[in-house]
């Protein structure tokens, strides 16, 4: 429906008037919980695959392997920490275990785990030092633990396996201290006894929630951050924060409408649900030496960020350490490249002292001087939740307001790229809007 009833919610940005109204109520809707918020304005993540596939060669394992085989003599998770800093990066998620089973910390609940492998002497902790890294260099540290779980004898027996699985989920969450997010994914095969796993998710959920209310749970379900729908970086266009949870009630749910829902959410979504776009910086999630030439390019990743941070979504850009125990030379120099390159294209916004006029249907922006733009960056104010969901940006140019470009959905952060167009007179206009919008602070680059 279209409306015309818009104000601008960040005055100390745009430099505008922005108290709304005292008789004026607003309406109630979605909005982000304060976690999901800082994670929002994270942004990027980066996902790190670490394990018996990376000495195996392999991507999935089948749990047969010995922890022998684990290894890495050059381990330095604050190597990580650092070139996933110098690219951007605010929060980092370890593969804690994969498929496979194999557990990187010292879990009493097997003998599949680094306490029975000959690195450290067998008194090494893998996700121990990954959060202190993080921490040390300012970074939240996230946790994957598959579901699929290819050694363990009581996969396929569902309580049992259930009980299992909240053991060490509850090991990881008392004695790590504070985790951003887990990464669940719906992967499920066949156990020992040939019979498929139920996985208890009400159960995985209440334990997250009852050891750490704060930390945010990814799946393609949810419940806190839903993925994209895909493993190529790409959110949807349009992509709304909200959906309606009863369409797709748990990991792994697969029906007629589960890619449209996780590509583009709903408008009248009934539960806050950000996605997160994740994609590999080479084509497997492992490291395999085989692929050391294959590394994505710094063209190729912004790329990506446009078509995930700009478009309402997290990118979490998986870079998987070397046998040694280290991010790959050609991977660390692209992170290095990424942030580099990131910062210098958003280093200079041309509306950062512009006035600002608020108009019936949007606002214009008065710039200092005439300025070539050809990215704009838009926010909406999502404390009070989203609500564009068509716009166009427009400059004034040959004694006319000329279109440059037009967009759906805005939430956390819109990217809109464009040919150059030398302007001192810009204006953001709203065409529809599910609810009264608010604008937050507008980038002009």
């Amino acid at each position: 429906m279209k409306r015309r009833d818009f104000f601008i919610s960040s005055a100390a940005a745009l430099g505008a008037a922005a108290c709304v109204p005292a008789t004026l109520a607003i309406p109630r809707f979605q909005v982000p919980s304060r976690s999901q918020l800082w994670w929002q304005r994270a942004e990027l993540g980066l996902f790190t695959h670490f394990g018996m596939n990376t000495f195996t060669d392999r991507e999935w394992g089948d749990g047969h392997e010995s922890p022998s085989q684990f290894n890495p003599t050059r381990f330095d998770a604050r190597q990580w920490a650092r070139a996933a800093k110098v690219g951007g990066f605010k929060y980092v998620i370890l593969t804690a275990k994969h498929h496979d089973g194999f557990c990187l910390w010292p879990t009493k609940y097997t003998e599949h785990s680094v306490k029975n492998s000959p690195w450290r002497d067998g008194h090494g902790d893998v996700v121990r030092e990954f959060v202190n890294a993080m921490r040390a260099e300012g970074l939240r540290p996230g946790l994957y633990l598959s579901p699929w779980d290819r050694h363990e004898h009581s996969y396929g027996d569902s309580p049992r396996y259930n009980q299992y699985y909240v053991a060490q989920l509850t090991e990881l969450l008392t004695q790590y201290g504070p985790i951003v997010e887990l990464f669940f994914d719906g992967a499920n095969g066949e156990g020992p006894n040939g019979k498929k796993q139920v996985y208890d998710w009400p159960l995985i959920h209440r334990t997250v929630r009852k050891l750490q209310p704060d930390a945010l749970m990814f799946s393609d379900a949810g419940p806190d951050i839903r993925w994209i729908g895909n493993e190529r970086g790409i959110a949807g266009d349009p992509n709304w924060c909200t959906v309606n949870p009863a369409l797709v009630p748990y990991a792994g749910f697969d029906a007629p409408q589960v890619g449209e829902w996780l590509q583009h959410g709903q408008a009248d979504g009934t539960t806050w649900r950000p996605g997160e776009a994740d994609v590999s910086i080479r084509p497997g999630w492992f490291h395999h030496e085989a692929e050391n030439a294959k590394v994505r390019s710094v063209e190729n990743l912004m790329e990506l960020y446009f078509a995930s941070v700009g478009r309402n979504a997290n990118l979490l850009l998986n870079v998987p350490p070397t046998r040694e125990g280290l991010f790959h030379e050609a991977d660390a120099a692209r992170l290095a490249e990424f942030g580099a390159r990131v910062r210098d294209v958003f280093a200079v916004n041309h509306a950062a002292r512009a006035r600002v006029t608020r108009t019936n249907d949007g606002l214009e922006l008065e710039l200092r001087a005439n300025a070539s733009i050809g990215i704009a960056v838009l926010r909406e104010q999502i404390e009070r939740g989203q609500a564009v969901s068509r716009y166009r940006v427009e400059a004034f140019a040959s004694g006319a307001w000329l279109p440059v470009s037009r967009g759906t959905t805005i939430g956390h952060k819109k990217i809109d790229r464009f040919s150059a167009v030398t302007s001192d007179r810009w204006r953001i206009v709203i065409e529809e809007s599910v609810r009264r919008p608010e604008l937050g602070e507008v980038g002009l680059y």
